[in-house]
């Protein structure tokens, strides 16, 4: 009897610190409560002991928790209606006050909910759309042009070859996603300091055009897409043309220097001939007036020429000497 009533007394002893003992993770704090009056607050992990049955030990994480918004359609300051889709970092650094103002983790989600979500929309009404797609005002490789919310600056005419060369400038960011963000960490943080919530970080996730006006924006980048295409072919036809012309420039010019070189060698060749004929017919000048005379024969009197001359003609006086002296021929 004695030993059953030890084994008794022993299994209700494991039995009481079972139900006495818990366990604290690295990642959890534990709120201790008597009668739903809290008691304690337990940080340091490892084995811990309560009141069976009248105290309850609630378990909270301590580490980083995530809140991922729903996606919304909010106007932008030009009125441009677009999704916005945020994210968030958050943690219980009060764990008391948490279970007082909020209860459990999973009612945590929407106090966030109606904390987060309207703090960006109202930074997101309150700028343009370009403010929370761009950080700053860096210069795009690009030649286009977006349209009215995000556009071309300036509106001097810098001249086409100066437009070919400068990248686009878009409309000035004055405040920017990143101002964005921290201004919606910065406004709802202190608002969810008072469930014991302290909110690390808050993102924008991605912005997008809503569907009715999506398809629109497409059209109008291919449209533009076109449009730099179109305009890279004249420059190339342009400069296809620029490139023929200095080759037929080129040509005409190489073809007159060899026209020039060519005459002027003819030129020296026809004077050269011409001196040495002069001095050749210079040792007789009836002998030269001979020839010369004969080669007009060759050419102006064919079979078929008829030519009427008077006999007293220049260019008979070699025909009359020759016909004088067929005469005397016996």
């Amino acid at each position: 009897m004695k030993s059953k009533a030890l084994l008794a007394i022993a299994g209700l002893l494991v039995l009481t610190l079972f139900i006495c003992a818990y366990t604290v993770d690295e990642t959890e704090q534990v709120v201790v409560t008597r009668f739903d009056k809290i008691q304690r607050t337990v940080t340091t992990p490892g084995l811990k002991f309560k009141l069976p049955v009248i105290e309850k030990a609630l378990v909270f994480p301590n580490n980083l928790q995530e809140w991922d918004g729903d996606p919304g359609q909010i106007p932008t300051r030009e009125k441009t209606y677009i999704w916005v889709n945020t994210f968030a970092r958050w943690k219980i650094v009060d764990p008391v006050l948490f279970l007082k103002t909020v209860g459990y983790i999973s009612q945590a989600q929407q106090r966030l909910d109606e904390i987060i979500d309207p703090t960006v929309r109202n930074f997101i009404t309150s700028n343009r759309l370009i403010e929370a797609v761009r950080n700053s005002n860096r210069e795009l490789d690009t030649f286009e042009d977006l349209g009215d919310n995000v556009h071309a600056v300036g509106g001097e005419d810098t001249g086409a070859e100066e437009e070919k060369q400068m990248p686009v400038r878009f409309a000035q960011v004055t405040v920017g996603r990143d101002k964005i963000d921290n201004g919606i960490l910065t406004q709802a943080k202190p608002k969810l300091a008072q469930f014991g919530i302290e909110l690390v970080d808050v993102k924008i996730k991605r912005v997008n055009y809503v569907e009715e006006v999506r398809k629109s924006v497409y059209d109008r980048m291919i449209a533009e897409r076109k449009q730099i295409a179109q305009k890279f072919r004249s420059e190339g036809r342009g400069e296809a043309q620029k490139i023929l012309g200095e080759k037929e420039r080129e040509l005409k010019r190489i073809e007159s220097e060899a026209y020039r070189t060519a005459q002027e060698i003819k030129g020296k060749a026809d004077a050269e001939s011409t001196r040495l004929y002069a001095e050749a017919f210079g040792l007789d000048p009836e002998f030269y007036s001979f020839t010369k005379t004969l080669e007009v024969y060759n050419e102006a009197l064919t079979d078929n020429s008829s030519i009427i001359l008077s006999t007293d003609s220049e260019i008979f006086k070699y025909m009359k000497g020759y016909q004088g002296q067929t005469a005397k021929a016996p």
